[in-house]
């Protein structure tokens, strides 16, 4: 009986339970867990695994990249891109601390909420993203793929410009940096921005209604975290694009259960992709995205997408 055999690489010293169920409930038999990975030994690794079999059994091998650092996550699925020989190859995945599937879900649901609002999506919108972190990192380069002028809102010290610009340069996506730490900041970052997204750490809120009322052009809102208090003020665990009305503006919400469905359904199906595909897949958020949109667009049946 063939065994389909996961690698989960992580540079952390252990790997997510989540990542484990939702792996095993896709289809994958045996989850074999490396901690304490650097970028440095996945070339190794990862030949390793592609000759253990034959090219035509690439769909029964796979490797997953977590861990909780997007840097790193990048460093080592380029690295890992580069370790297959033709034609033995192996489907490969990187989903690191779950950014790459929520910013790709989030995003994915952002789109159809602005088009129902106003007849058009993303391109040419201003869109602050609250919180430098993997998600806010990746939500900003999708969102700027799309066509939409993007400002990166810095909410601690954790993180810099710099680092962002690197990420986002992989990418070749430009992004704007400002600081929003303070109340009188915060209200300058929402004064012109149509799309406002708090993918901040939970159970801190971000922006309260009195910074809200000066979101004049607000047009949707989205906000990730699920533990209370919520990161924007008035939305709910459940809002899938309901209308918020404050003293001064309306705009629809999105909230962060809406956003972790579909991530589950995104992860799950990233997951049954690299058993089905018929060449090697190589997945990072990008193709998370473009799957979310499938499930959006009813192109992929459930029993693909949990």
């Amino acid at each position: 009986m063939t065994q389909r055999i996961l690698y989960i690489l992580v540079p952390d010293d252990h790997i997510s339970p989540f990542d484990v169920t939702l792996a095993i409930d896709a289809g994958f038999n045996q989850i074999l867990p490396f901690t304490g990975v650097k970028p440095d030994d996945v070339t190794d690794m990862v030949q390793d695994a592609i000759f253990a079999r034959p090219p035509k059994r690439f769909n029964d091998t796979g490797i997953f990249l977590g861990g909780r650092d997007v840097h790193l996550a990048t460093d080592m699925l380029q690295n890992a891109r580069k370790a297959m020989v033709g034609p033995f190859e192996v489907g490969i995945f990187a989903d690191p601390n779950g950014a790459y599937t929520t910013a790709a879900s989030m995003v994915a649901l952002l789109e159809p909420a602005l088009t129902k609002a106003t007849g058009k999506g993303l391109a040419g919108r201003e869109v602050a993203v609250f919180g430098t972190g993997p998600v806010g990192l990746c939500t900003a380069v999708l969102t700027a793929q799309q066509g939409a002028n993007v400002s990166l809102c810095q909410l601690t010290g954790e993180y810099n410009s710099r680092t962002a610009k690197r990420f986002c340069d992989r990418y070749n996506v430009s992004v704007g940096w400002v600081t929003a730490q303070t109340h009188e900041e915060r209200i300058k970052a929402v004064e012109t921005p149509e799309v406002i997204i708090c993918a901040a750490k939970a159970g801190i809120r971000i922006l309260g209604k009195e910074e809200l009322d000066f979101a004049r052009n607000l047009i949707v809102a989205v906000d990730t975290n699920a533990v209370p208090p919520s990161g924007i003020e008035g939305i709910e665990p459940r809002d899938d694009n309901k209308t918020l009305t404050t003293s001064h503006i309306s705009f629809a919400c999105i909230g962060p259960m809406v956003i972790g469905s579909m991530k589950y359904k995104v992860q799950y199906g990233m997951f049954v992709r690299m058993q089905d595909s018929k060449k090697a897949a190589v997945l990072d958020f990008q193709d998370a995205h473009k799957f979310a949109l499938e499930l959006l667009e009813g192109q992929n049946p459930p029993d693909k997408a949990a």
